[in-house]
């Protein structure tokens, strides 16, 4: 009997490569190992919906635990892999127990970005999420280091929770990595009017208290904080491929279909680095979307038939009744075209320019646009 096809990582871009692998024909055995006890779940719900109580657990399930069971696949949940054996094509997991594959897929996904601030906490997970929430107390105060998506959302939740909020974001302007400068600035509009307390500009020292938070120090000033959740970014889990001898660039190194430099080894999701034509370089992209068509994509290669193409990006955010849509890649852009007023109300579009050929468009609340 062929050893299984093993995957690493139990995220959506795992769930999803399961799912098109039994559309796409596959007859092997397919092993998941993943190190939360959980099920392969959604994580944009957790700084949403789900930190704010509106979301059961059961509901962040990519898929329920039926679809596994008939898809006759074996799940190794709450396990860690510690090694991978390339030469004897199997992964050693932390008890010890050696796991023969006959193909590897490394669904790994990214970490936070971790800052030398004992004592703050980290939105990744589920287990992060129910510490966080215990301490998103009506009357207490929040420190948010960083103003990207997650430190936003986040935010978002916190403040109609009745918890003072406070975002110290290091650079000049919110979300600076993935929108313009319009987009910023009707966001930190957004926040103010909400009651949220944002500074750009800030680089924080240290946090201080005895045993416990009670502030946030930074170069000028200092913040209030009963607790302080660090949203500075995310790292690819690439440790298991390098340790491994696999290329990795920002992210582990992978062609067109997914293939590492190894015939027997794929790589999928947040961990994943891949050409990408719209930018004419390789890119490791954070989103769903691209989980969603990597697993897609190397699901057919495994299978043997012929991948789909690769789409343009898109990627989306919820805060308050603000609901932005994202297409595209807007980095690079020379002109931006606005439809719709961003210094009033809370629906306009941008669309992003590059030598008179539109490659972006950040669509808040405007759906069609989008």
């Amino acid at each position: 009997m062929a050893d299984p096809l093993v995957i690493i990582g139990a995220g959506q871009a795992a769930s999803q490569l399961m799912a098109s692998l039994a559309q796409d024909g596959f007859a092997g055995e397919v092993c998941l190992v993943g190190d939360e006890p959980h099920l392969p779940y959604q994580r944009p719900p957790l700084s949403k919906k789900f930190l704010a109580g509106e979301l059961a657990i059961d509901r962040l399930y990519v898929k329920p635990a039926a679809f596994y069971e008939e898809a006759g696949s074996r799940l190794l949940l709450g396990q860690r892999a510690e090694r991978i054996d390339r030469e004897g094509r199997a992964v050693i997991l932390a008890d010890g127990t050696r796991l023969p594959y006959s193909t590897l897929v490394l669904a790994t996904g990214s970490r936070p970005r971790e800052l030398p601030l004992p004592g703050a906490f980290y939105l990744r997970n589920i287990a992060d999420v129910d510490v966080i929430r215990a301490r998103l107390v009506p009357g207490k105060s929040l420190v948010v280091i960083g103003g990207g998506y997650i430190g936003l959302e986040l935010a978002a939740v916190a403040v109609k929770l009745g918890v003072g909020v406070t975002v110290l974001e290091q650079a000049p302007r919110l979300m600076a990595r993935g929108v313009g400068p319009i987009v910023s600035k009707f966001y930190a509009r957004l926040h103010g009017e909400e009651g949220v307390v944002i500074r750009t500009g800030a680089v924080v020292r240290s946090l201080e208290g005895n045993g416990t938070i009670k502030r946030v120090v930074c170069d000028d000033a200092q913040y209030d904080a009963d607790i302080a959740v660090i949203g500075a970014g995310a790292v690819p889990n690439v440790e298991l491929a390098r340790e491994a001898g696999l290329a990795v660039e920002d992210g582990i190194v992978v062609d067109a279909q997914c293939r590492t430099d190894d015939a027997s080894i794929w790589a999928i999701g947040d961990c994943a680095s891949q050409h990408h034509d719209l930018v004419g370089r390789r890119l490791r992209l954070e989103s769903v979307h691209n989980a969603l068509e990597q697993a897609r994509i190397a699901a057919a290669a495994i299978c043997g038939r012929k991948p789909p193409t690769i789409q343009v990006p898109w990627f989306w955010t919820d805060q308050y009744d603000v609901k932005m849509q994202m297409a595209g890649l807007s980095a690079g852009h020379d002109h931006a075209v606005v439809r719709g007023n961003p210094d009033t109300g809370r629906s306009f579009a941008v669309f992003y320019m590059r030598e008179g050929t539109l490659i972006a468009v950040d669509a808040v609340n405007r759906a069609p646009e989008f």
